[in-house]
């Protein structure tokens, strides 16, 4: 195949992606959760802030359009993020984390790893907490950038 051709195919695959609807603000947080794997064609990802490595499954177990609403939450550790599923993820959420004790959900934020929780007991109300690596004073600009991509995001998928 000659060069040019490398590239146009390049081109093609690369519009298949799909991509989070644009939101009110101009951009979109494609949000995305990974279960901690150790198949053969697990990906390594590090945390920003603290290196921390996982190795999670390429295919993610929860994508944005399985989230209902993203808010902040001040616990006894900090404030953390916690992500409220739609009723059909949230009874996929129980049975994947009654199903994987001990192992971790990582959240990607585009490309990028920002979060880790460890399974310690089934999830049955469709709440996660997650504390994600990111400075406290950002969080807002990024609860209201997720909750408007995954809007739209269902909007979109609606309208199928």
């Amino acid at each position: 195949m000659k060069a040019p051709a490398i590239y146009l195919c390049a081109l093609i695959l690369a519009g298949c992606q799909t991509q989070p609807a644009p939101t009110k603000s101009g951009t979109s947080e494609r949000a995305r959760f990974y279960l901690e794997s150790a198949d053969e064609s697990a990906v390594v990802v590090v945390l920003p802030r603290s290196g921390t490595q996982f190795t999670i499954s390429p295919k993610p177990v929860f994508t944005e359009s399985d989230i209902a609403d993203v808010a902040i939450t001040q616990i006894e550790q900090g404030k953390c993020l916690v992500f409220q599923f739609t009723p059909a993820a949230a009874r996929d959420l129980k049975r994947l984390t009654t199903e994987n004790p001990g192992r971790y959900l990582v959240l990607k934020l585009g490309d990028v790893a920002f979060g880790a929780r460890r399974i310690g007991q089934p999830l049955v109300k469709g709440n996660l907490l997650m504390f994600v690596e990111t400075p406290d004073d950002a969080l807002p600009a990024l609860v209201d950038n997720l909750n408007e991509t995954c809007a739209a995001v269902r909007g979109a998928s609606a309208q199928r």
